[in-house]
């Protein structure tokens, strides 16, 4: 017999909102599993490899905005969760962590798959909590159901992110053959009402009476999802007062006429005179962490007399060592209040929008007449997604190609990117989480380590059709001949390269993906039509390129770009 508070964990998420839940095999786990798998208001989805399962709840819960829940087994099953749950923490996204565990007077006992469970996941989780293990008190019901509303919340409040319950089971774990479960129907959930975080009439007239000693003011958006409210009141600031925007891919940002969207190749320019006259006086920042390090070096060797960043609350980054402002507000409320407060030194934003048509222009013929190699691949790539489309990015050079050839303003696509801990573990598996609560084409680029290394994340039953993966296969960790260090090192191929000799054709048949190898930019532009149609079906989309091919390829860029006149 399951005992009736574990089976009204299931109920307390069903009645908070929790729409999909994620399980992966285990007996010590069985009664979670069971309340879950019974209850009919509940998603639930059954993946065997723990570290693959959770980055699946992460791509589920960055596509809804909702907690996903995830119930492991215990031992080691719960270290798998680890890398997910540390991507959760730093992206902000809600996770509800269950993990079955054995109970306390037999932890270090030597009794199997037992490890020390409590706070497992250390500072990369919100909160932890012990799930009672005796029920011979009422209080401990009340305990066992307010601990879960309070999970559920703290998931959600910002910024939001992991909470673990850590759950002691003792056996039985089983019903009894025929036994159905009940859920209370009498169980008290705990709401807590989110705040607006916006800006009140004093606090606004103060930043508008503030904003007026600078002249020169730049917008850097980081990493954030695509918000249709804070675009609108962005555009509007921008349009209102002058000022200068400029935004990652996966600032989500793409979609305003007026972005600063290829900064990776302005700053890498070598017309200091030229570069020395963006300099801002006053810096808005707000999201999460930006890619383009060539920018971050121009902010730290360029500090900005002002640095103001919006973020309703946690801890804040001071990523260009010049912040002197922490605004606890809304990003959408500060735009909404400060439209048309100010007015921006005109030859100040005309020479940052100079230099991104430079910058464009040039990354446009340059791509177009470059020789077969992976940057002018991924420029295709870009052109032909779908509208109304997910981009997932993974991590290594896969992001990086995309930022310097970024979206343009007319593409409606959403763009994700585990950049939380920048790790290539669990690309494939949140894009797959994605796919599943998404029902545009959602496209997952990816490099060959990244996409073999999370081959599991397609090891379930679930691949959907709306599933498209674009793998760059250059039999290597290219980005090591790209970088400096590495790549002048006698130890890159053995060592940091890690060459393989994979390709992903097995891969498609073991899980009935549709399958496509080309080898030359004619080839591509002939498949991408065809794979990223409505109806092709999952499928994958093999690339096969060079590594000291794309490293050559990648320095004749650069030093292109270093030349170019902006």
């Amino acid at each position: 017999m399951i005992i009736q508070p574990v089976v009204n964990i299931a109920e307390i998420c069903a009645l908070k909102g929790v729409q999909n839940v994620v399980l992966s095999p285990g007996s010590r786990c069985a009664p979670l599993t069971i309340a879950f798998a019974r209850h009919p208001k509940l998603n639930v989805r059954t993946v065997s490899d723990e570290r693959a399962a959770a980055f699946i709840a992460l791509g589920m819960a960055l596509t809804t905005g909702k907690p996903t829940v995830l119930v492991c087994t215990s031992g080691t099953a719960a270290l798998n969760y680890a890398p997910a749950v540390a991507e959760a923490y730093f992206q902000q996204v809600p996770l509800l962590i269950l993990t079955a565990d054995r109970p306390p007077e037999w932890i270090d006992q030597l009794d199997g798959q037992t490890i020390r469970q409590q706070k497992v996941y250390g500072q990369h989780i919100k909160q932890s909590y012990t799930f009672p293990v005796d029920f011979s008190h009422p209080d401990a019901t009340w305990h066992s159901e307010r601990l879960v509303s309070e999970a559920l919340n703290e998931t959600v409040s910002f910024p939001a992110g992991p909470v673990h319950i850590n759950v002691p089971l003792r056996e039985p774990f089983y019903p009894a053959p025929g036994e159905e479960l009940v859920y209370s129907k009498q169980i008290k959930i705990i709401e807590e009402q989110a705040l607006s975080f916006d800006l009140n009439q004093m606090q606004a007239l103060s930043l508008q009476n503030k904003i007026l000693r600078y002249s020169k003011i730049v917008v850097l958006a980081g990493h954030d999802q695509r918000d249709e409210a804070l675009l609108r009141s962005l555009r509007t600031f921008a349009d209102t007062t002058g000022a200068v925007v400029v935004g990652d891919i996966i600032s989500n940002t793409h979609e305003l006429p007026d972005l600063v969207r290829h900064q990776d190749v302005i700053f890498v320019n070598e017309a200091k005179e030229k570069l020395a006259q963006l300099q801002p006086d006053l810096l808005i920042t707000f999201g999460k962490s930006i890619i383009s390090k060539a920018l971050k070096l121009y902010l730290r060797q360029h500090k900005p007399q002002a640095h103001w960043h919006i973020q309703p609350a946690g801890q804040v980054a001071d990523t260009f060592q010049s912040l002197t402002k922490v605004l606890r507000c809304s990003s959408q409320s500060f735009f909404v209040s400060m439209a048309g407060s100010t007015k921006v030194n005109t030859i100040f934003s005309e020479a940052w929008k100079a230099a991104d048509k430079a910058a464009a222009d040039f990354l446009q013929q340059y791509t177009a007449g470059a020789p077969f190699s992976e940057l002018p691949v991924v420029a295709r790539v870009l052109q032909h997604l779908p509208e109304q489309s997910n981009l997932h990015l993974a991590n290594s050079m896969s992001v990086r190609y995309a930022n310097i050839i970024g979206l343009q303003a007319k593409q409606q696509v959403h763009v994700y990117a585990n950049r939380g801990t920048s790790g290539i573990d669990g690309s494939t598996s949140t894009t797959v989480g994605c796919a599943l609560t998404n029902p545009g084409i959602t496209t997952l680029l990816t490099g060959d380590l990244a996409f073999f290394y999370d081959r599991n994340g397609l090891w379930h039953n679930y691949l959907p059709d709306n599933l498209r993966i674009i793998l760059l296969n250059n039999h290597a960790g290219g980005i090591f001949r790209l970088i400096d260090g590495p790549k002048q090192q006698p130890e890159l191929a053995p060592y940091f390269e890690t060459t393989q000799a994979l390709n992903a054709q097995n891969t498609a048949r073991d899980f009935n993906l549709k399958y496509t190898t080309v080898e030359t930019l004619g080839e591509l532009e002939q498949a991408l039509p065809g794979f990223f149609s409505a109806n092709a079906g999952a499928g994958i989309l093999e690339i096969f390129t060079d590594s000291p091919a794309n490293a050559a390829a990648f320095e004749a860029y650069r030093v292109a770009a270093r030349k170019l006149g902006l």
